[in-house]
């Protein structure tokens, strides 16, 4: 999310000191469509700038708009609403503006042909035995990523992935159906976690073609999980689940004006998701609230042996988080401000973001100016990891498909795109996955210098030493600029964010809305040390409740054009 690649640099050559959020443009046709559009490849024009804003028509008021997590469960238990009743509106409203109007939103890439048939055994195992907990008849959408071993597909929305189906759900699947949570399908996203093409429009896949961003249809959703944070705002579902690498669900969070938690790496098992980085990967709740994100959080976590890295997380998960929610929670908070790098890329969220900071102070927290002395280093060793690293776990995850997949190989897969081009790749090509290719074993020693010296910048030399000089609880800055226009003629369009700290490290954090400018989401980011999820969820909750800034799409054609404060 910072300057786009500039046109004269050649295809698979990034120019020096070129970052990986520069390069992924975000933080950057057999499927089976359940009742949906089943041209889903197809994508179309996007109107001009200067096209007036129109409201596109949503249909009868949707009695579950912003229904949280626990008003759901509280209509369950007085009878109102059954498992059954909540997957059936949710579907409906699915069915009905998904793929509607001349701009359709494109945020369900499929649909569970099970969910109904699932609910209902919810619905009779509640009468029976009680609810199981808080997610119990939940309805849940899982980003494109995430394996089902059921009758849906995963295929990071890639043509190529097409019917090769998992041989078993991915852990955190397996803690949903255990949570009671009934999954309604699963999300478009940037194809391969938008780690294809240095050009790339986030929320485009060959498979779902382009999701747009509900408050303005023209506009991106983010990447690379933009069907989860579109459905999340569009009440498409009460929750969902995305994955992030460098601001997957932080981003789109924030351009959708939701909560969104990326958790230490650990905490979250990532066996079952398509991988880009063992180093970053992890797998978050992309919700309404914080009170949802916490809940949500719950039932993702556990020690998972199939992911050796969640045996760290072992002392530090909680089956509730819930009960860190604290409205007074920023009382007596030290939080740090890292205006250097983070703040001065756009000046009406900068004004935003100033706002929240004398709110934080209203509530008792202290200020205090704390800049990352590492954030400017960290963006050439990230690459280099990732390049590694994306070639190394893909090929893991190919592998372990065996025949039920066309390509086994990152070789193979480029070769599949080049054989399929015209359906696979008709906007932006694959620069990254040739930068990849060139790549060696994860032995090599420009890997480990790139892989140490990411830990050490972003770590000791990083957050632990900001944090722990000037003794904070965590640091805040905006998430991102609103949401630029979607172009998939010269990719996206990118001013800043402040999601590589906590990314590189693999450290948490969370964004929640900030507001508006031009009537499109603004987020703000706490991130802190690593395990720190509780503290993250308390003091984010005491601002969501000190502001309540979220309120729900319009489906508006652009954004507002108006003189905002700051612009």
């Amino acid at each position: 999310m910072k300057e786009p690649l500039p046109a004269d640099v050649p295809p698979g050559v990034p120019p020096k000191g070129l970052s990986r959020r520069s390069l992924l443009g975000a933080a950057a046709a057999a499927g089976a469509l359940v009742a949906l559009d089943a041209d889903a490849q197809a994508s179309e024009p996007v109107r001009g700038p200067d096209a007036a804003p129109r409201a596109r028509p949503v249909g009868r008021r949707f009695e579950l708009e912003e229904a949280t997590v626990a008003g759901l469960q509280e209509q369950m238990a007085s009878g109102k609403e059954s498992a059954h009743s909540l997957a059936e509106r949710y579907l409906a409203r699915i069915r009905e503006l998904d793929r509607a109007g001349e701009l359709p939103l494109r945020s369900v890439i499929e649909l569970n042909p099970e969910a109904l048939a699932l609910a209902a055994a919810l619905d009779a195992e509640r009468k029976a035995k009680g609810p199981r907990g808080p997610l119990h008849g939940i309805p849940v959408l899982l980003k494109d990523n995430i394996a089902t071993a059921d009758r849906m597909q995963t295929t990071a929305g890639s043509l190529a992935l097409v019917g090769a189906v998992p041989s078993r759900d991915a852990f955190i699947v397996e803690r949903l159906r255990a949570a009671g949570a009934v999954i309604l399908g699963k999300t478009n996203l940037s194809e391969w976690a938008n780690f294809r093409s240095t050009r790339s429009s986030s929320g485009w896949s060959g498979r779902g073609g382009q999701c747009r961003n509900p408050y303005a249809l023209d506009r991106t959703p983010s990447g690379s999980s933009s069907g989860s944070g579109a459905a999340v705002a569009a009440n498409f579902c009460a929750v969902a689940v995305g994955t992030e690498t460098d601001g997957s669900i932080v981003s789109p969070s924030a351009a959708c004006s939701l909560v969104g938690l990326k958790p230490t790496v650990g905490l979250v098992s990532r066996s079952g998701i398509i991988p880009l980085s063992h180093s970053q990967d992890t797998a978050g709740p992309m919700t309404r609230t914080v009170a949802d994100a916490a809940a949500l959080l719950g039932a993702l976590v556990g020690v998972d042996p199939r992911d050796a890295v969640t045996a760290t997380g072992r002392g530090h998960t909680h089956a509730d988080y819930t009960r860190f929610l604290d409205p007074a929670g920023l009382k007596g908070a030290r939080i740090g401000v890292p205006r250097e790098r983070f703040f001065g890329y756009h000046p009406a969220t900068d004004a935003l973001v100033e706002t929240a900071l004398e709110v934080m102070k209203a509530q008792g927290a202290t200020l205090v100016e704390a800049n990352i002395p590492t954030a400017g280093k960290l963006d050439e060793p990230e690459l280099e990891v990732l390049l590694y690293e994306f070639k190394a776990d893909l090929e893991v995850y190919l592998a372990e498909l065996g025949d039920r997949a066309p390509v086994r190989t990152l070789a193979e897969l480029i070769a599949w795109n080049e054989k399929h081009r015209d359906a696979a790749m008709p906007y932006f090509g694959q620069e990254l996955f040739h930068m990849a290719q060139e790549k060696g074993p994860l032995t090599e020693r420009k890997y480990l210098k790139a892989l140490a010296a990411c830990r050490r910048l972003s770590r000791e030399q990083g957050l632990d030493a900001v944090m722990a000089k000037h003794r904070l609880d965590a640091l805040v800055a905006p998430t991102q600029a609103p949401p630029g226009p979607i172009d998939l003629v010269l990719g996206d369009h990118w001013l800043g964010s402040s999601s590589t700290p906590a990314a590189v490290s693999g450290y948490p954090s969370i964004t929640v809305p900030a507001g508006y400018v031009h009537g499109l989401p603004v987020g703000l980011s706490f991130i802190g040390r690593a395990w720190s999820e509780p503290t993250l969820l308390r003091l984010a909750y005491a601002y969501e409740q000190a502001t309540k800034h979220r309120r729900p799409p319009s489906f508006a054609t652009t954004a507002e054009l108006k003189r905002v404060a700051g612009a």
